[in-house]
């Protein structure tokens, strides 16, 4: 995507104006989340191999790739979870949880609460900034300081959130890489011992 689904929802939310368009908003953000986490988990079933090795696999990097698999390998259901979260996996989990060995099922029940999360807090904070500029628009000459300041701030909220979580997912995927590269699989065992 050019513009990331977080700048969406951010900018759509400014323009609620009662509780009838909150809902809404929020609805159509969360099954336009569950849609395209569906379509990414159909795409990884059927084509996932295909389009790992393709020219748009090789664009969005082997590293990436390792690095979505390597989580929901070691962490399951809640890979998916917080990947909702996170640029990049966000994009990749859906497709790696397709060419997996876990279901539909148990991905859309990760998915569902990440995404009602997720939709929540985006609306929640854009419609809360909007609101807050126009009460004070009339009344103070700052209002428009009031408002940017509103979503700077929570740009930064969500930006040390996804950083922690980014460092969470770099150790557990370092980790399984020294694994990896030392031909031990993750019950244990080296490769060489299982193949006797």
């Amino acid at each position: 995507l050019v513009v990331p689904g977080d700048t969406v929802v951010l900018v759509a939310s400014t323009g609620v104006d009662n509780p009838v368009e909150y809902f809404a908003l929020v609805t159509v953000i969360i099954a336009g989340s569950l849609a395209g986490g569906s379509l990414g988990f159909l795409i990884g079933r059927h084509f996932g191999p295909w389009l790992r090795r393709s020219r748009l696999g090789a664009r969005i990097g082997e590293k990436n790739w390792e690095r979505s698999q390597d989580f929901l390998d070691d962490r399951g259901g809640i890979a998916v979870f917080i990947s909702r979260f996170l640029p990049v996996l966000h994009s990749l989990t859906p497709l790696v949880v397709g060419m997996s060995h876990l279901r539909y099922r148990t991905f859309i029940l990760w998915l569902a609460p990440a995404s009602i999360i997720w939709a929540f807090a985006y609306v929640s904070v854009g419609s809360a900034a909007a609101e807050g500029y126009r009460a004070a628009a009339g009344t103070l000459d700052g209002a428009a300081f009031y408002f940017v300041g509103a979503i700077v701030g929570f740009w930064l909220l969500v930006y040390a959130v996804k950083r922690l979580l980014d460092r969470y997912v770099s150790r557990i995927t370092a980790k399984r890489a020294e694994l990896r590269a030392a031909g031990i699989t993750e019950d244990g065992a080296a490769d060489a011992d299982r193949d006797k």
